[in-house]
């Protein structure tokens, strides 16, 4: 598939990176499950390390059944290139690692999930790295965190976990181009079938795999896409693209791959120094799950739109918070950026507050007890107990996770049943 602008989502999903093996003719990609590979001989070999040649080395830094995921992703949103790795998490920070350095700083949304705020406030400053975490909807906090000189970065959720929150995407890359920066959006609550972040403005995408793209909880992965239109040298804010890397000879990695700067310095910088490599086997299952995401979205909004109208109109529910309902705050946006859908995954109050909570989810059958979303089995979640205890009570409750929060991940099963399951967990509690 030499011009994917040809073809359409569907078909990119199902096709997009991958041919027929050339050694065998097996139509599935399959799992290149080596370690290292053998060059042809010693100037070849040289000029692999040189990133002289595209090729494979050893597979921290790249391998074929990766790479494939690598470009489907990329089709699928519309970007330039890809790196995948072990997790969202290290996607998030493999990201950032390209552009931060000590002292820097970027701004993130408030309205984030749990572990994200986390690595981004307590980890991250390890490194040296300080996150700024506002309001995305208060666009002249916004406009004031990224007129730090030290700031690097804007980063968002497409659409926010666990609350529904959307982000208002091209108003946001406006300002963060303003600054001179990019923004970056997590879109794995949106995936690309419902959200592409590139057409309004976004400048890197970040997903874990592990939900919708795999889709089957059985696979961990994240991935970094890049739409190649930011311009790094614009200023003197990202050095490792724009100033020689003396690991490679002096090579400016901007000058040298253009478009392709932030994907190479990915696996050439990133993966080779920090290796959080995507694991081959888990490559395969995000391929295979990647194949059927137009489908699975269409039935999981579905699902979760009747299952928001089913909670809104019951006794011991006190709010609902799914950008599909009328009235919700966010109906716009979700028109604007979302098709008119609302994702599958989203938060409504129990009467009863904490301890309510805790009895709802241990009362559900069907529903999965568990801290994952974008399964194809529905899952349901207390966030204050589990993904978002590490937090304040303060950052919690902007993170759309008080005590009272229930977040749902709404799967593919018939769903009159998921409904039942629901009423008798309510009366349960």
């Amino acid at each position: 598939m030499s011009d994917n602008s040809f073809y359409g989502f569907e078909t990119l999903a199902i096709h997009a990176g991958a041919a027929p093996d050339p050694a065998t003719g097996a139509r599935s990609t399959p799992i290149y499950q080596t370690t290292s590979y053998v060059f042809d001989d010693a100037d070849a070999a040289a000029s692999l390390f040189n990133l002289q040649t595209y090729g494979y080395i050893y597979s921290r830094l790249g391998n074929p059944t990766v790479s494939v995921l690598e470009e489907r992703v990329a089709a699928l949103e519309g970007g330039r290139g890809a790196i995948a790795t072990a997790s969202g998490h290290a996607a998030q920070q493999l990201a950032l690692f390209t552009l931060m350095e000590p002292g820097a700083s970027f701004v993130a949304a408030n309205k984030l999930y749990g572990g994200s705020v986390t690595q981004f406030t307590r980890t991250f400053k390890k490194f040296g790295w300080h996150c700024d975490m506002v309001d995305v909807e208060d666009l002249a906090a916004v406009k004031l965190a990224l007129a730090k000189p030290t700031c690097k970065a804007l980063f968002c959720e497409s659409l926010a976990n666990p609350g529904g929150v959307i982000s208002d995407l091209e108003t946001l890359a406006g300002l963060a181009h303003e600054a001179g920066v990019p923004l970056i959006v997590d879109n794995t609550m949106a995936s690309p079938a419902l959200c592409r972040p590139f057409d309004f403005g976004a400048d890197i995408v970040i997903h874990s795999t592990t939900k919708f793209i795999s889709g089957h909880g059985n696979a961990m992965g994240g991935m970094v896409v890049d739409s190649g239109k930011f311009d790094w040298a614009q200023n003197d804010k990202f050095p490792s693209l724009t100033k020689p890397e003396p690991a490679y000879h002096g090579l400016v990695f901007y000058e040298t791959f253009g478009d392709l700067a932030l994907t190479v310095h990915g696996h050439a910088v990133g993966l080779r120094d920090l290796g959080p490599t995507m694991a081959p086997m888990n490559a395969f299952l995000a391929i295979t799950g990647a194949e059927t995401l137009p489908l699975r979205m269409q039935r999981h909004s579905e699902n979760a739109d009747k299952i928001a109208r089913y909670l809104d109109s019951h006794p011991n529910v006190l709010w609902v918070s799914y950008a599909g309902l009328e009235g919700n705050k966010y109906r716009r946006l979700a028109d604007k950026y979302l098709g008119g859908k609302a994702g599958s995954v989203f938060t409504f109050g129990v009467k009863g507050g904490y301890e309510a909570g805790i009895k709802l989810v241990e009362a559900c059958e069907l529903f999965s007890h568990l801290a994952n979303i974008g399964d194809t089995r529905s899952l349901i979640l207390h966030p204050a107990s589990t993904t978002h205890r590490q937090l304040t009570p303060e950052q919690a409750e902007a993170a759309g996770a008080g005590p009272d929060v229930i977040r749902l991940s709404v799967g593919l099963e018939t769903v009159e049943d998921l409904v039942r399951d629901l009423e008798q967990a309510l009366e349960a509690i």
